[in-house]
């Protein structure tokens, strides 16, 4: 089966980050691919680059990219939801005349057709959280 994921809250404040993690990394054991997650709402959050939790906490960015970098998962961010909360790429960066960018590496910021098509090209499209 073919997932795709839409994660819609913070990764240090709701469980829904956490569980679809736990989902994905199920899935993929059982054989299934996740195709896309798509970040949306605060949790565009997941994919600062800025983030340092402490060293016995979880590192949710960091679990992610390890995820999606060892089974080919596209990480999509909603470009909308992360320019309201302050994430920006390299390009938006400079296109908005910011000073830098902070979307960690693996992460990737485009529009809503990116999730419009992980719910046309999946089995299933699961949503965690609100």
């Amino acid at each position: 089966m073919k997932y795709g994921l839409l994660i819609n809250e913070g990764p240090y404040q709701h469980q829904a980050v956490d569980s679809a993690y736990q989902f994905a990394k199920a899935a993929i054991a059982k054989g299934h691919e996740v195709f896309r997650v798509f970040f949306y709402h605060d949790g565009v959050n997941t994919a600062t680059d800025f983030a340092v939790p402490p060293q016995d906490d979880r590192n949710i960015t960091a679990n992610w990219i390890k995820l999606a970098e060892e089974n080919n998962i596209d990480m999509v961010v909603c470009i909308a939801a992360a320019q309201r909360r302050g994430l920006l790429d390299a390009n938006e960066a400079e296109r908005q005349g910011k000073r830098g960018d902070n979307i960690a590496p693996t992460f990737r910021i485009s529009g809503l057709g990116q999730l419009v098509e992980a719910g046309i090209e999946c089995d299933r499209l699961l949503t965690f959280g609100d």
